[in-house]
């Protein structure tokens, strides 16, 4: 079946932003726990100051933000070949609308945190899916993290590609991964 969807994660995969995620982690105290989870289980007040301390990393992380290189040809290219897109991000709203009015992006559905829906579950994916009226074998998942792997597996999405220079990291895992934009175009439109 052919490709009509593609679900994009944005951190790391549309834009490059310079986390600290070690540092962020440590003045979180989440002892290993993923992040939004942790600060969902605390009790006031420390889940409004533990909040405030994301957001304040992330707004700065955010206002840095770059572009990866090709990305915008290739959201174009997508959208050209009439695929539906969407945006799916543990992020904030807020954060998502600076980057799409900074890069001049669009997308067909977008879906932040604010949503309670987060990845790695599966649950954000199958929202895009409801929404845009895709089957799980018309859709592809393109984002940078394992989270991004856990979250389509869950959604039972079987095209997942990965944007990370670093192979052997994701070694075992069912995605492909590229090293680049323009490596992830020529596979992508191989299944058009």
């Amino acid at each position: 079946m052919k490709l009509r969807g593609a679900i994009f994660d944005m951190d790391g995969t549309v834009v490059e932003v310079p986390y600290d995620w070690k540092q962020i982690k440590e003045e979180l105290m989440t002892q290993g726990k993923p992040i939004l989870s942790h600060i969902q289980s605390l009790s006031e007040p420390e889940k409004s100051t533990k909040w405030n301390i994301l957001e304040r990393h992330e707004r700065e992380a955010t206002q840095k933000a770059v572009l990866k290189p090709g990305m915008g040809d290739f959201l174009r290219f997508i959208k050209a070949r009439g695929l539906k897109t969407a945006l799916v991000t543990n992020n904030s709203r807020k954060n998502v609308e600076h980057i799409l009015e900074k890069f001049s992006l669009d997308f067909d559905f977008i879906l932040s945190r604010e949503r309670g829906l987060w990845k790695p579950s599966g649950a954000p994916f199958s929202a895009v899916l409801k929404a845009l009226d895709l089957h799980t074998e018309e859709c592809c998942v393109i984002g940078d993290t394992f989270f991004d792997i856990e979250a389509a597996k869950e959604a039972g999405i079987h095209h997942i590609f990965i944007l990370n220079e670093d192979k052997e990291k994701f070694a075992g895992t069912q995605a492909k991964i590229f090293a680049t934009v323009q490596e992830l175009k020529k596979h992508i439109e191989a299944l058009l």
